[in-house]
C-alpha cells in the first residue's frame, strides 16, 4: 500500500526503500543476532580433583539443561551448546581454560568455576576479553566490589555466614567458638569473615586452626581447639575434609556441636561422614528442603520439576552444587533470548534479570548486585539419621 503512493522512479522514495531493505536484511534495530549454529556456552567446572563434589552435579545439570531446552526448539530455533572443561580443581588450569574456550571456541559465556579459587583466576580473563562469567562458588570477594563480568549463581559466604552466626547466638546460645577451615581461598575467605562479623554477635572466636584441601586426618588440630572454651567448632570447606573431621571429632570424643559451611549441602557429606555426620548443622539453599517453599509458587514447581528430571536422568537426588549448575545455564540462557549473538549485550540483559525464579532462588541482578540471591534463600539443616531436616531455630 506504501509504494502505491509515491512514484516508483522517485529517487527520494529509491532511497528510503533501499535504506529499509538493508536493515531487515542485516538484522539492524531492535532484531536479535542469531548465529548459523548453536550458541556456544563455555563451562570450567572441576569434575575431577579435590572439588570434584561440586563440579559434577553443575555439569550434569547443565548436560540435562541442554537437553531439556533443545528439545523445545532451543532458542528461537537455534540450538544451545556447552562446551565444557575440567580445571581438575587447580586455579591456574581454569585460568587456561576459559582463555581456551574464548579464543578457540568462540563462546558467548563462561560457566564457572566450582571452587573460589578457580573462579578467582578466571576472572581477569573475563574481563580482560569482555565476556561474561556465571560462577558457581560462594566466595565473598568474587562480587564484592561488583566486577563488570562476573555474576554469581550460590548464596554468597557473607549470607550463609549471617544465617550462621544467627543460630550461634539465637539458638545455641554460644559466646565463644572454634574455627577449622580449609587452607583454600573458599575456606580463608569464609573464616576472615567469621572472624571479623563474631564479635558483632557478641561471640568471640577463641580458637583458629586450618587443615589442606586434600588433608584427611585433622585429629592435631581438634586436639588443639579440645583444649579450648570453644563451645561450638564451625568448620569452613568442602568435601571431603569436612567429613573427615566429623569422624575424626567422633574418634576425640568432642560432643560440641559442628557447624558446617554451605560447602557440605550434598549427600557426599552424609556418605563420606557416615555415623558421624548425625547431628552436624550447616546452611543451605531451601531446595534441599522443598517442603520450606511456599506450595504452590512458581519456585516450588520450579525445584519438585528439576528434581523430578535430575532423578529420572541420573538416579540422583538433587544437591546444590546441581542447582548451581542449572541456573548458571537459566542465568545465561534467559539473557540469550533478549541479547542474540552479541557478548556484550548479553552481559547488559543478564544484569538486568529481575525475578527470575531459579532451583537456589529468585535472582535480581543490578550495576551494584551481581549475586542475584539474599540471606533469605537459605535455611539452616541439620542431619538426623543420615537425612536433611530443618533446624529448629529460636
Amino acid at each position: 500500500m506504501l509504494l502505491r503512493r509515491f512514484r516508483v522512479g522517485t529517487p527520494v522514495v529509491l532511497l528510503a526503500l533501499f535504506v529499509a531493505l538493508s536493515l531487515t536484511a542485516f538484522g539492524c534495530g531492535t532484531q536479535v543476532q542469531k548465529p548459523k549454529d548453536f550458541y556456544k556456552i563455555g563451562g570450567v567446572l572441576s569434575t575431577s580433583g579435590p572439588a570434584a563434589p561440586l563440579g559434577q552435579p553443575e555439569q550434569r545439570s547443565l548436560m540435562l539443561f541442554e537437553e531439556q531446552i533443545n528439545a523445545k526448539g532451543g532458542i528461537d530455533g537455534v540450538k544451545v551448546k556447552f562446551i565444557i572443561e575440567d580445571d581438575e580443581s587447580d586455579p591456574a588450569k581454569a585460568a587456561v581454560a576459559i582463555n581456551k574456550l574464548i579464543k578457540q571456541e568462540n563462546v558467548l559465556a563462561v560457566i564457572g568455576s566450582s571452587s573460589t579459587g578457580a573462579t578467582l583466576a578466571m576472572a581477569p580473563v573475563a574481563s580482560k576479553e569482555k565476556i561474561t562469567q556465571v560462577c558457581c562458588a560462594a566466595g565473598t570477594k568474587i562480587t564484592q566490589p561488583v566486577n563488570e563480568w562476573v555474576f554469581r549463581t550460590p548464596p554468597t559466604d557473607s549470607m550463609a555466614i549471617t544465617k550462621v552466626l544467627q543460630y550461634l547466638k539465637n539458638t545455641l546460645k554460644v559466646t565463644e567458638i572454634a574455627i577449622l577451615h580449609d587452607s583454600n581461598a573458599f575456606g580463608t575467605g569464609g573464616a576472615d569473615e567469621l572472624q571479623s562479623k563474631a564479635p558483632g554477635y557478641g561471640i568471640q572466636v577463641v580458637a583458629r586452626e586450618q587443615y589442606g584441601s586434600t588433608d584427611t586426618d585433622m585429629t592435631a588440630q581438634l586436639t588443639k581447639i579440645k583444649q579450648t572454651p570453644a563451645q561450638a567448632l564451625v568448620v569452613w570447606g568442602t568435601n571431603p575434609g569436612p567429613a573427615s573431621i566429623a569422624k575424626n571429632m567422633q574418634q576425640l570424643g568432642m560432643t560440641i556441636p559442628y557447624i558446617g559451611s554451605h560447602g557440605i549441602a550434598s549427600k557426599k557429606f552424609i556418605e563420606l561422614g557416615g555415623p558421624a555426620a548425625n547431628g552436624v548443622v550447616f546452611p543451605a539453599g531451601r531446595l534441599l528442603i522443598p517442603s520450606s517453599i511456599p506450595a504452590g509458587s512458581e519456585w516450588r514447581k520450579a525445584v519438585d520439576e528439576f528434581s523430578a528430571a535430575y532423578k529420572k536422568k541420573y538416579g540422583m537426588d538433587i544437591d546444590t552444587y546441581a542447582a548451581h549448575g542449572w541456573d548458571a545455564g537459566l542465568i545465561i540462557t534467559d539473557a540469550l533470548k533478549r541479547a542474540g549473538n552479541d557478548p556484550i549485550k548479553l552481559r547488559d540483559e543478564i544484569e538486568k534479570t529481575s525475578k527470575l525464579v531459579g532451583i537456589d532462588g529468585i535472582y535480581t541482578y543490578s550495576p551494584t548486585n551481581h549475586d542475584g540471591l539474599n540471606v533469605s534463600d537459605l535455611i539452616m539443616i541439620k542431619i538426623v539419621n543420615g537425612a536433611w531436616t530443618e533446624a529448629k531455630s529460636s
